[in-house]
């Protein structure tokens, strides 16, 4: 990934969306401007450096930025949390210096330990990825939610390139929009925390170039935060299901997160989570495991 060209993309696109009312400068120029949201100059005032500055940073020169002056741009740009923290790390990234997450392996296994953890829910479909959404190990109900992505013989199964290169996953994903922006702005945010992953950067360009949406989508240069929510599904056994979700950072294994669906007592949802672990138990009787083994 060429850092100075991603800060360049990233601070155009984010200057792009803020107009200057929402900024509270007044819109000199009415309809006659000629860029899109902010301006240069109205950006380095909002920030307190001065115009030559800003435009350098703007280049892809944050080498030399200090803290006080990154969140300044933060805070005139009306930045995120998630925004926030890419802008940090693509500023550690050209500094060659670790992202504020903790180094990630390129190569990363599951302990026994959290296998069994999983295996515990027995009532919440559960698994754990990689910032490439690679996803490294699941338990009996997660699989099961998860079966369309099972299917193939690619090893470990990566979210990504099943949404975009399986034909099968717009029917698995209903809000299809809403999942596209969700899994290409995770990819977005783990490019800035690791820069160097060669497995990641092999990901972008396969999906680069093999499907438009990606590419499209990726030329936004949004980043997110994926902690909790709500997300459907469109199962091929059970129909369709809306479960709640928590993400959780694994502190002591960086790089990994440890997803989790549940769905509340008495609902429909809930109801569906029981068909879905009665539809598991009986395929699971009649199907022989097999093991995933990354490839």
């Amino acid at each position: 990934m060429d850092t100075a060209h991603e800060i360049r993309e990233f601070l155009a696109t984010r200057r792009a969306k803020i107009t200057p009312q929402a900024a509270g400068l007044p819109a000199f120029g009415g309809g006659n401007r000629r860029v899109p949201g902010l301006r240069r100059e109205e950006v380095a005032l909002l920030a307190g450096v001065s115009i030559d500055y800003y435009a350098r940073l703007e280049r892809g020169q944050l080498a030399g930025a200090s803290e006080e002056v990154l969140d300044a741009v933060c805070r005139a740009l009306q930045l995120d949390e998630a925004e926030r923290a890419h802008l940090h790390d693509l500023a550690a990234a050209q500094r060659h210096r670790p992202p504020r997450r903790a180094a990630r392996k390129t190569k990363q296994a599951v302990p026994a330990s959290l296998q069994r953890v999983l295996d515990s829910m027995t009532g919440s479909p559960a698994f754990i990825r990689n910032g490439r959404l690679d996803i490294l190990a699941i338990n009996p109900l997660g699989r099961a939610l998860y079966a369309p992505l099972f299917t193939g013989s690619h090893r470990p199964v990566n979210i990504a390139r099943f949404q975009f290169l399986d034909p099968t996953s717009r029917d698995f994903f209903p809000d299809w929009n809403a999942s596209v922006n969700t899994t290409v702005s995770l990819l977005r945010t783990e490019a800035g925390r690791a820069p160097g992953d060669p497995e990641l950067t092999n990901l972008i360009g396969e999906l680069v170039t093999r499907n438009d949406e990606f590419r499209a989508a990726w030329a936004k240069h949004n980043v997110r935060l994926h902690h909790t929510g709500r997300k459907p599904f469109r199962h091929p056994a059970i129909g369709e299901i809306t479960l709640d979700f928590d993400a959780m950072e694994l502190p002591a294994h960086p790089g990994l997160t440890l997803t989790a669906y549940s769905a509340e007592l008495g609902t429909l949802a809930h109801d569906a989570l029981c068909l879905l672990a009665s539809w598991a138990a009986t395929d699971h009787q009649h199907t022989p495991k097999q093991q995933d083994t990354p490839s």
